[in-house]
């Protein structure tokens, strides 16, 4: 996998997790505004059965589903970001990448990597280039 499809990956996971968020706030926000949501005090101990109350609670769900994607999509571009490093000659950035990822500090490590971090297909394609170009005795 190439560092742009990983970046496109890891981009578009934290489009949906940002946008699943606000979708699944948003409804609970209009939920409690119409007073569909039953509440003492400080809790919610009941749903006003409307179709309003159904399509927020629907919208919600579909907030969690779109976060859950964005995070199986965000964990998916950091495996490619960790098999695409471990080609380099310098094991630096995959040692990196690994642990942080392991250590559940993978996002700071992939925002790093997706910014300033070296692909490990361009260095095997040149190095291809370079076997290729050179004559043979």
């Amino acid at each position: 996998m190439t560092k742009s499809m990983i970046t496109k990956l890891f981009v578009g996971g934290l489009i949906a997790i940002v946008g699943g968020l606000v979708l699944s706030i948003g409804a609970g926000l209009a939920a409690y505004a119409s007073g569909a949501l039953i509440m003492s005090v400080p809790d919610v101990i009941g749903v006003e059965s409307t179709p309003f109350a159904w399509t927020m609670l629907a919208l919600a769900i579909l907030g969690c589903v779109v976060m859950f994607g964005g995070g199986i999509t965000q964990f998916v571009a950091w495996i490619g970001a960790v098999l695409n490093t471990s080609r380099l000659q310098d094991k630096t950035w995959f040692v990196v990448l690994l642990v942080l990822g392991i250590l559940s500090f993978g996002f700071v490590a992939m925002l790093v990597y997706v910014l300033a971090g070296p692909d490990g297909t361009a260095e095997q394609t040149s190095a291809t280039h370079l076997r290729t170009a050179l004559p043979t005795a």
